[in-house]
């Protein structure tokens, strides 16, 4: 009701955030929390076991602490009592608390095949198989594998592994999305299909004290204008508390070229910029043997006469750091930097001239019309060293089916971090996740690699995992399966009068401490 009110007492009095969701959102069930836009407004509604602090640590969140079996197979967490769940006709009593057995249910019907969750895969090959989840009571909760995988409890942390009501759940059945029931610091209020969602505050949020009341605000108002033009507008208008996802065709009106905001806007308004996990590449399929990507000079040739400091510093108004190390972007502890940078066009010649290949066809690079500007500087620093290539625009949704299925050469990709593990990088390599089984769409196969892998999978010694991926960064570099292009960054442009607003490196819009300045 107070979201619905659009009288000016009501504005005056209550404290609603006003952003936008151009792309939509599909679901408010965490089992399909897979796109951006679903997981940024899921993380409002639901918590989990754990969760991550803005600097990516894992802290406690529902589960208060935690321990491991010596053989690092069986996580026993114990949980904070007094989480609640929102209140709901369904839940019989009205302060229906949290317990063990909710976590065995949320987690059991993630891996149910009925389910047909997009976080299905998280416990593929790890849980055992007879007893994965178990409520030793109902303030602890156990999972059991059937050999020990380290980044478990990043995993933990992902919108798929939030808590959600038995009883609501299969009251609602496929429509669980459309009456979501959580824990989290909002809860659910109305939702018009591709007009606006609304929350409202929960005033029993578990994580509010008498000395600091959680959240601030008292309701969240998501609209879903398509056009970021006409979004853009609106927030300049003072019809949007906050603004992200900039685009070629007016991001040179907000930022000047060094990536700073104009000042005709910094009166009104204030420039986030945040690391965000995200690596942007060009990937090779490594199984096409007609095209010239199979020939590993040629590969090379591409992947050093790239420009990628021009790439971010013409076309991207300085957003973005220049990929000059591995797979696994900055900001993880897998991080590892090249000795020389990767652009040198004299090098790049001299790996083309190794080829001996004589291109009759130009080679054709994939792309959607959202990446178009950076595909042409490629197509323009390959043109200098004797590459012709033709770029090929077409739908994103396309661009996904032809990449999984193998149809595609050379093509535009981005891998963003689904935990902050470098192990979620190097899945992009494993030879068994190979498309459309998994994130290998490069089709790339070597067998020290995958050994490494899996050694990755069972080590917790940080100094030992840190010289693993090191090794297995080295046999991505000599064999260039991608040609990096950069790593990105987050920009969020807020109102002044909003306070404390939150994005970690996974690009999650923390409001819980959000409030309007007085």
């Amino acid at each position: 009701m107070l979201i619905s009110c659009n009288s000016h007492e009501e504005k005056n009095t209550k404290s609603i955030l006003r952003f936008n969701s151009p792309t939509g959102i599909t679901s408010l069930d965490p089992a399909f929390a897979r796109t951006q836009e679903n997981i940024r407004t899921v993380n409002q509604l639901f918590n989990g076991l754990l969760q991550l602090d803005k600097d990516l640590n894992i802290v406690p969140s529902i589960a208060k602490s935690y321990s491991i079996s010596e053989d690092a197979k069986t996580y026993t967490f114990l949980l904070r009592k007094g989480v609640l769940f929102h209140n709901h006709p369904l839940l019989k009593d009205q302060k229906r608390e949290v317990n063990a057995s909710d976590f065995v249910y949320s987690f059991s019907r993630i891996i149910n095949p009925a389910t047909a969750s997009d976080g299905a895969w998280i416990f593929n090959g790890i849980i055992n198989k007879e007893k994965p989840f178990v409520s030793l009571n109902d303030s602890t909760f156990q999972i059991n594998l059937n050999k020990p995988f380290t980044p478990l409890l990043s995993m933990l942390t992902m919108a798929y592994c939030y808590v959600v009501p038995q009883e609501v759940v299969e009251h609602y059945g496929a429509n669980f999305g459309k009456h979501p029931i959580g824990t989290g610091p909002f809860q659910f209020a109305n939702w018009a299909d591709g007009i606006k969602l609304n929350l409202i505050k929960n005033d029993a949020y578990f994580e509010s004290t008498k000395d600091n009341s959680i959240p601030k605000l008292d309701a969240l108002s998501i609209s879903f204008i398509q056009s970021k033009q006409t979004e853009l507008l609106e927030f300049t208008q003072g019809k949007l508390d906050l603004f992200t996802g900039l685009e070629s065709s007016f991001k040179d009106e907000i930022l000047t070229g060094t990536g700073d905001l104009k000042e005709k806007y910094t009166t009104q308004f204030v420039l986030q910029k945040s690391p965000f996990l995200n690596t942007e590449y060009l990937a090779f399929n490594l199984e096409n043997k007609s095209s010239p990507v199979s020939n590993l000079n040629f590969r090379k040739a591409i992947h050093h006469c790239i420009d990628r400091e021009a790439m971010i510093t013409y076309l991207r108004n300085g957003v973005g750091i220049p990929a000059e190390g591995g797979f696994s972007p900055k900001g993880l502890p897998s991080y590892n930097k090249a000795q020389n940078k990767p652009y040198d066009q004299q090098l790049a010649r001299y790996y083309l001239k190794k080829t001996a290949i004589e291109q009759s066809t130009p080679l054709i690079l994939t792309t959607t019309r959202d990446y178009l500007d950076l595909c042409i500087l490629v197509q323009k620093n390959c043109a200098e060293i004797g590459i012709d290539i033709k770029i090929d625009v077409i739908p994103s949704s396309l661009l996904k089916q032809q990449k999984s299925s193998g149809d595609l050469a050379f093509f535009r990709s981005s891998w963003i971090a689904d935990y902050p593990d470098g192990e979620n990088y190097m899945a992009c390599f494993y030879g068994l996740n190979k498309a459309p089984n998994g994130p290998n769409y490069t089709r790339f196969l070597n067998e020290d690699f995958d050994q490494l892998y899996m050694q990755l999978l069972s080590e917790t010694d940080h100094k030992k995992r840190t010289e693993l991926f090191t090794r297995m960064e080295r046999i991505l570099g000599e064999n260039q399966p991608y040609a990096l292009l950069f790593y990105d960054e987050s920009i969020w442009i807020r109102n002044k009068k909003v306070s404390f607003i939150q994005v970690n490196a996974l690009n999650h819009l923390d409001l819980r401490e959000t409030e309007f300045l007085k």
